[in-house]
Formats: C-alpha cells, sequence, structure tokens
C-alpha cells in the first residue's frame, strides 16, 4: 500500500534497493506450447523482434534489483503471445515461478471493484453518482459537507481531500478491526485538503467501497467478485486474500529488505478488513484473460443466445472508468534518462490510472504489498496489454520490464535498456535517503537527555481515528505496541530531549519513526507526535497524521 522516491505501496511506481541476487539466473518456466530453441533464447514469432531476446533482458531485470521471480503476460489483437515465469517463487528453495504462479497483486485489485461497482450500477442496485449516505445511512468523514457530497464515484478517484495514504494504519499492517470498523473509524481521520480540489491517493475509501458493493448485492466481497468476474471472465485460478491459500498451492513468496538491505521472505498478509483496496491474490495467466476482456471493451469470449458476445460490463461502463476525473500533476524526471516517460497529460478514473506514452494513452495501475509490487498496462489503441507480476519491492523491475514490452510495439526503431536508467535512477533516490538522515544527524544534539525518567514517558496513548498505542517499560527500556498491530511492536530509544526513535522488531518493515514527546508547564505529556525516519518508508505508515494524548485525559 507511497511519497518514497519511485516508492509506492499501493499506488504508481516502486523501487527499493539496488543488489546483484547472490543466486545464479534461474531458468525461465512458460505455460505456453514448447516452441523451438535457438541457441540463445527460444523463438517466438508472435512476438516483435524487440522481445526475441526477452528471457535474457527479464533476467537481467531480476538481478540488478534483486528480484527473486517475476512472471509477465502480454495479449495483442485478442491473443496471449507471452505468459511466462522467470526465476524462483522463493529465495533458496528450487520451486520456479510459472504462468500459474500466484503473486498479490494488491492495487491492481481496484480496478475489479470499480468494475464490480459498474455492474451493480448497469443492474439498477446503485448509481455511480448515488450519495455514500444512500447506501450506508451511518457513513461518516470528519467533514459534514464531505460526508453529505461524497458519492459512490469519488470512492473509486482518490480526491476526497484526504491525505496521502490517511488512515492506512487502520487496516495496515493488518489489524484486529473489521471493515465496518475500519469505515466508522474514517469519521476521525483528518481531511488535509479541498473536496475534490486534487489528486491524493488512499486506500481506506475503497473500504467504504467494499461495503457498498456488499449492501447493493447481498453478498461478501470475496464472493461477489468470484461470482460476477472471476467466473465469466475465467479467472479459474484468482483468489481473494491468503485464507483461500492451502499448502501445496502455486503461490509466490514476496521478499523485503531488512533495514533496506538484506532480501529476506516475508510472511503472506490477507487484508480481511480492505480487501476492495488490494485482496486479490492472481497468475499472469488470469490477469491476461482480465486484460483481454478489459482491451475488448468489457466483451467476453463466450456468446450469448442471440450470437452477440456476452459482456462483464457495457462499452459504457469501461468509458466512465477510463475516463478522468482527477488531474494529476507532471513531475520532472529525476534523471535525464526518464524524460522520455513524462507523459503529456495525467490523471486517474475510477480505479486507473491514465497517461500517455509515445502518442498513446495508457490506462494502467501498479500494486504493491509487503514483499511483492505489480503492475497492469493497457494501450487500448493497440489492442496491446502486458503484465508484470513480482515477490520483491521493486518498481523498478516491473517499469523496466513494461517499457521494454511497450517499446517493442510503440518504438520498434529505438532499444532502450530501461534496466541500466532504472538502476540509475534508485541509486539517485538512496541517496537521497542518506542524505535525509545525514540532515537529522547534523541537527542531533547528542549531548541532550530526555526531560523526565523514562518511566513518565510509559503509558496509554490515544488517537482518534486509529485507538490505543501503549508505551511500556521493560527491563530498563521502552517499548511501543500499537494495541491493534501485532506487527507494530518496537524499543525505544532516546534521540534528542524529549524525542526518541522506534525501531520496529520485525526488520523489514522498513518504518522506524520520530517519536516526539510535548510536555504541558507542570512537567507532564500533553501530547505525542510521529514521524517516518526515512524518505523511503511506504506512505501507508502514516505516523505523522496520529494525534497522540495520553488515554487518561
Amino acid at each position: 500500500m507511497l511519497q518514497r522516491p519511485f516508492v509506492l505501496r499501493l499506488s504508481a511506481a516502486c523501487a527499493l534497493c539496488v543488489a546483484t541476487l547472490g543466486a545464479a539466473a534461474q531458468t525461465p518456466t512458460s505455460s505456453l506450447p514448447q516452441l523451438p530453441i535457438s541457441t540463445n533464447d527460444q523463438v517466438r514469432p508472435l512476438l516483435p523482434a524487440q522481445l526475441q531476446d526477452f528471457d535474457a533482458y527479464v533476467e537481467s531485470a531480476r538481478k540488478a534489483f534483486d528480484v527473486p521471480g517475476i512472471a509477465v503476460a502480454i495479449v495483442k489483437d485478442g491473443n496471449v503471445v507471452l505468459a511466462q515465469g522467470f526465476g524462483r517463487r522463493e529465495l533458496g528453495k528450487p520451486d520456479a515461478v510459472d504462468a500459474h504462479t500466484l503473486f498479490a497483486i494488491a492495487s491492481n485489485t481496484k480496478a475489479f471493484t470499480a468494475a464490480s461497482l459498474q455492474q451493480l450500477a448497469e443492474a439498477g442496485k446503485l448509481n455511480m453518482d448515488d450519495r455514500v449516505i444512500d447506501h450506508l445511512p451511518w457513513f461518516r468523514m470528519s467533514d459534514p459537507y464531505v460526508t453529505h457530497e461524497m458519492r459512490i464515484r469519488d470512492l473509486l478517484a482518490h480526491r476526497s481531500g484526504l491525505s496521502l495514504g490517511a488512515g492506512d494504519l487502520l487496516y495496515w499492517p493488518p489489524t484486529s478491526y473489521t471493515t465496518k470498523e475500519v469505515v466508522q473509524r474514517l469519521a476521525h481521520v483528518p481531511i488535509a485538503n479541498g473536496f475534490r480540489s486534487g489528486y491524493a491517493y488512499d486506500n481506506i475509501l475503497f473500504a467504504v467501497a467494499t461495503l457498498v458493493i456488499e449492501e447493493a448485492s447481498g453478498q461478501s466481497y470475496a464472493d461477489y467478485v468470484r461470482d460476477h468476474i472471476f467466473k465469466p471472465v475465467g479467472m479459474d485460478e484468482s483468489l481473494i486474500d491468503k485464507t483461500y491459500i492451502t499448502p501445496g498451492m502455486d503461490v509466490a513468496t514476496g521478499h523485503a529488505k531488512a533495514d533496506f538491505k538484506d532480501l529476506q521472505p516475508v510472511p503472506p498478509m490477507a487484508w480481511l478488513n480492505d480487501p476492495g483496496a488490494g485482496g486479490i491474490y492472481s497468475s499472469v495467466h488470469d490477469m491476461a484473460r482480465w486484460m483481454k476482456v478489459q482491451l475488448a471493451g468489457g466483451a467476453l469470449s463466450t456468446k450469448a443466445a442471440d450470437g452477440k458476445p456476452q459482456r462483464l460490463f457495457s462499452e459504457k461502463s469501461q468509458q466512465q472508468m477510463w475516463s478522468m476525473l482527477t488531474p494529476i500533476a507532471i513531475r520532472k524526471p529525476s534523471i535525464p534518462e526518464l524524460a522520455p516517460l513524462t507523459p503529456k497529460f495525467s490523471g486517474y478514473g475510477e480505479s486507473w490510472f491514465l497517461s500517455d506514452y509515445r502518442g498513446q494513452r495508457l490506462v494502467w495501475h501498479t500494486g504493491g504489498w509487503p514483499g511483492m509490487v505489480s503492475r497492469v498496462t493497457l494501450v487500448p489503441d493497440q489492442h496491446l496489454g502486458v503484465v508484470v507480476l513480482t515477490n520483491a519491492e521493486s518498481g523498478a523491475a516491473f517499469n523496466a520490464v513494461t517499457y521494454r514490452v511497450l517499446d517493442a510495439y510503440l518504438n520498434r526503431d529505438h532499444k532502450t535498456d530501461w534496466v541500466a536508467v532504472y538502476a540509475k535512477a534508485v541509486k539517485k533516490s538512496q541517496a537521497h535517503a542518506d542524505d535525509s538522515f545525514a540532515k537529522h544527524e547534523a541537527a542531533r544534539d547528542k549531548h541532550s537527555k530526555p526531560s523526565l525518567p523514562l518511566a513518565k514517558y510509559a503509558g496509554t496513548y490515544r488517537d482518534p481515528w486509529y485507538g490505543d498505542i501503549i508505551v511500556s517499560q521493560q527491563n530498563g527500556k521502552l517499548r511501543m505496541r500499537f494495541s491493534k498491530t501485532a506487527q507494530l511492536v518496537g524499543t525505544m530509544t532516546p534521540w534528542q530531549h524529549d524525542t526518541f526513535v522506534v525501531r520496529w522488531d520485525d526488520r523489514t518493515l522498513n518504518a522506524d519513526a520520530f517519536v516526539s514527546y510535548a510536555l504541558d508547564p507542570d512537567g507532564a505529556v500533553r501530547e505525542v507526535r510521529m514521524e517516518p525516519i526515512s524518505p523511503l518508508t511506504d506512505f501507508s505508515f502514516d505516523f505523522q497524521d496520529l494525534r497522540l494524548k495520553p488515554a487518561s485525559n
């Protein structure tokens, strides 16, 4: 679920650290029929010349960005011209990634949520311009006007006025709150910007969309998507959240870098309380079928009784999903080599990013999950789609692979080594992160001591939207624990004056934070504020939005 440079967990691009994978390149596996083998690569007559060395190129991306496994599918003119896996499902284990390996697609789930709502609108069970309170009368935002005016379509467009990632700590890392409790607590999440005045990526409003789907359909979100999207599309391998995964299944393990350094497996997660934002596991085999339906304007491969194609949704619904609702400012590229990727327009529709590349409209999205990131890209006018699923947190990898494919069809006279370009960009982003911490170190008063005995900083602190955070003294140290989030437990050490650093026990979170106490004139704690230390920390750790006060007050 950023905003760190090139790092977005549930939104746009993601790239963590550059390192060379220690293991030798693994032999890719494919779900396609066996094709003739040349001395260097597979001969693929359906692919353009630029992709005849695709195996070697993906392997270079996998090694450059330290990604154990990658799966790719390409759809062109209604045909699946490639569906293939590269590398391993888990570092140090023999199981290979193939076209049927399941990955968490995270925010690529959002397009399924939008399609579900459009289907329900076509069935007359809701209108996309209905007020949310027409379907969930108890729904509340922290601003009464926004509560009253929030429409179903707004839930999908990142224009609510919430700040980037606001409220993400209510569901991620996994909390014990139910989906309804997450949405109820939205009433206390501060609104930072004007309603419909600008873009700021959020996930929490997709929990609201989840409940609207359930209220309108009479089914759980998982059952609705399974019955009304997976089954008609033929996505027989796809699942919603890890609770459906059983031992022995062809499933990738996510990987993250502890302390931004050492790659290691991370346990799978389930977003039971915000499935509409990022709950789906899928394979490139299934995602290729999803892309084919999207590129066909909602038409399915099956025929109705009258001989016409059956439809997942109407062309009108697709036009709505692919129409810009929220413009996004275009930023200067971090390095000159990325300039060709700078779009002429950029925005967000209903759960899809909208931009352009080399004169072609792109409809795309990315997804990020602890240990896994992905990208789906459609080029409607070229009837082209590409999906890249990975089991490490490197958006640089999925971007380098995606743009090699796009260039092969849109820029056949030029062959850019996007692996080298993104490696340079990631190196620069890392350098900026180091500079940021150096500034903190330079400003620190290393000789200062806390104003109070450590025991005075302990206690239960309450935030209006998250709930309770407990600081206790154990064996002469302060320990912080988020009451509803099992992973957020760590040790606090003095930084300077009344500011501490909390270092989480789970080092793959990469989300250590400053914890600053404000004292009243009598020396009692009045408020506690937090903020991430590193600019590389995922935006979903929205510690800066917490307003912690002693629970006894």
